[in-house]
């Protein structure tokens, strides 16, 4: 007779007055059983702290990609580029043989980025936080990136309006507006042919640094859910093993 037909046999014959303290204890039976055969169960508070950490970890690595010199400008990926409205400009002064003044502007706004992404740590921080049970259920069970676009619709508004202004800072400190008006004058005559005012670039660099961003906490994701040994925590690895 097998320990699970005992318990059947005992649990009939005990008093009805007894019996609410065998379901607690049969329930612990279940969850051992369950344990046992490879199918335990996640509580919520590890799965919570579980996707936590897997988003605090892919931040991070983001951030500390990102917001270093080169950071943008050496990602073929990421780099950001000329502005579509200033591509026919670029092509004008390549042909006039001044590649130097295009390219600096390019960098320039890539340095601008690269300086100001470390801001961005602490706003992903406080759109973590706010993470609920059944976010994290939803996110559990989702897409490679569920976790990161979780990430994109609590804090993706907020992080590009605080953002916004540490970019104009950092436009300021590398000198991206003086080698935008350097590429314009540049063009002589032919600049009066060309729509720049409308051209905002403070949003521009938040934008794709926003992007850029969320672009490399996606592929962390992706690794920590598809890759054990990204799984660098027990938490993580309990929490990714089985899902």
């Amino acid at each position: 007779m097998n320990f699970k037909t005992i318990l059947i046999l005992l649990f009939l014959l005990t008093p009805l007055s007894s019996q609410a303290a065998w379901g607690d204890f049969l329930e612990i039976f279940k969850e051992e059983s369950s344990s046992k055969s490879g199918k335990s169960v996640l509580a919520n508070t590890d799965i919570i702290s579980g996707l936590k950490e897997a988003l605090i970890k892919g931040s991070e690595k983001a951030v500390k990609t990102l917001g270093k010199e080169n950071g943008f400008y050496a990602n073929q990926q990421l780099k950001i580029p000329m502005p579509e409205k200033l591509q026919s400009v670029e092509a004008a002064l390549r042909k006039l043989k001044q590649d130097k003044i295009a390219d600096d502007f390019v960098l320039s706004m890539n340095r601008a980025a690269e300086k100001a992404v470390p801001k961005a740590m602490s706003i992903f921080g406080d759109a973590i936080k706010t993470m609920s049970m059944e976010d994290a259920r939803g996110i559990l069970k989702g897409p490679d990136n569920a976790a990161t676009e979780y990430l994109k619709k609590t804090g993706g508004e907020k992080l590009e309006q605080q953002f916004l202004p540490i970019v104009k800072q950092a436009t300021g400190s590398v000198g991206v507006t003086e080698h935008y008006k350097a590429l314009i004058d540049n063009l002589g005559m032919m600049s009066k042919f060309i729509d720049v005012e409308s051209l905002d670039l403070d949003k521009y660099v938040t934008d794709k640094a926003v992007a850029g961003l969320f672009t490399l906490v996606a592929n962390e994701e992706k690794l920590i859910r598809n890759d054990p040994a990204a799984r660098t925590t027990g938490l993580l690895k309990k929490v990714f093993s089985g899902n």
